[in-house]
């Protein structure tokens, strides 16, 4: 097994009954109310549109909250993720929830070895996903693949400018890390998670990448998407600069001083292009208002 995927693996199986657990995720609200959904979820409800009745994959899905907001949304939903642990959790919410939801064991880059090609009507993929990745262009082609035509990727992730901001000075926004992709990890050492948890972690050590934003759209186009959406918004679902940050709503979180200066998270959206270009190759440029989009 590749040394960081057994690490970030042994990472996450201990986190999944951590945060199940954890008020941050708020699981019971699930069990409490037929109609609750994610804050993950309900934040781009408008801009993901109608799901009623569509096929759907959730990669990286973790524990399940946001799949099972997604079903409850009425589409039809199946979530990866290469966790056991964290999909005996995400089992269990579906079950509680009274949600049925297909749950499949595999990591991201081997999806089509456990579910159908040209087979969903959407891919959607949420918070903190992409940075477990070490390449960007092998995932933007298992998103392709795992579409039908004319089927479209869905995402909400934090800002490739937020992850390499280092969190360490309290007076200026200092670029320490990685924008672009690179091919050596950031390797971390946390003893804690992104959650409220009293749970020490005893696998703490993680590898994580960053890849830019165009490096993320170049690698969707060309893979055969075609770019419907691209939203930079002024918040983020977490509080990512520790001390340095306000709460504006139960989840959002942004810079206190002067956020129009740093794009917190992006939402976007691609659809599998039905005529593939002849060329392999493709550039992309453009550029997005830094607004925050109430849910």
């Amino acid at each position: 097994m590749d040394p960081s995927l057994e690490l970030n693996r042994a990472n996450w199986d201990e986190r999944a009954p951590a945060h199940a657990t954890s008020p941050g995720y708020g699981l019971k609200r699930f069990f409490a109310d037929p109609s609750f959904i994610s804050e993950i979820v309900r934040f781009d409800v408008p801009r993901l549109g109608d799901v009623t009745g569509l096929r759907g994959v959730h990669l990286q899905c973790h524990i399940g909250s946001d799949t099972v907001s997604l079903a409850r949304l009425g589409a039809d939903m199946t979530g990866l993720d290469f966790s056991p642990a964290a999909l005996a959790e995400a089992r269990q919410l579906a079950s509680g929830a009274g949600v049925s939801v297909e749950f499949v064991e595999a990591e991201v880059y081997a999806a089509l070895d456990v579910l159908a090609g040209a087979s969903f009507d959407f891919v959607f993929t949420g918070m903190g996903a992409l940075c477990w990745l070490p390449k960007i262009a092998p995932w933007a082609e298992v998103v392709a693949a795992l579409l039908r035509p004319g089927g479209f990727l869905f995402m909400r992730e934090a800002h490739p400018m937020l992850w390499a901001i280092s969190d360490r000075d309290e007076a200026l926004l200092a670029v320490e890390y990685a924008y672009f992709e690179i091919e050596e990890p950031l390797v971390w050492d946390d003893p804690g998670t992104y959650v409220e948890t009293e749970h020490t972690f005893a696998n703490s050590v993680t590898h994580e990448w960053n890849h830019g934003l165009g490096e993320i759209v170049t690698a969707l186009l060309n893979g055969g998407m075609e770019l419907q959406m691209l939203i930079e918004h002024d918040s983020v679902p977490w509080e990512a600069l520790p001390g340095r940050m306000e709460r504006i709503s139960e989840k959002e979180w942004r810079l206190r001083d002067r956020p129009w200066r740093l794009p917190h998270s992006y939402t976007l959206r691609a659809a599998k292009r039905t005529d593939r270009p002849s060329s392999s190759t493709t550039t992309f440029g453009a550029g997005a208002a830094n607004r925050r989009l109430e849910p």
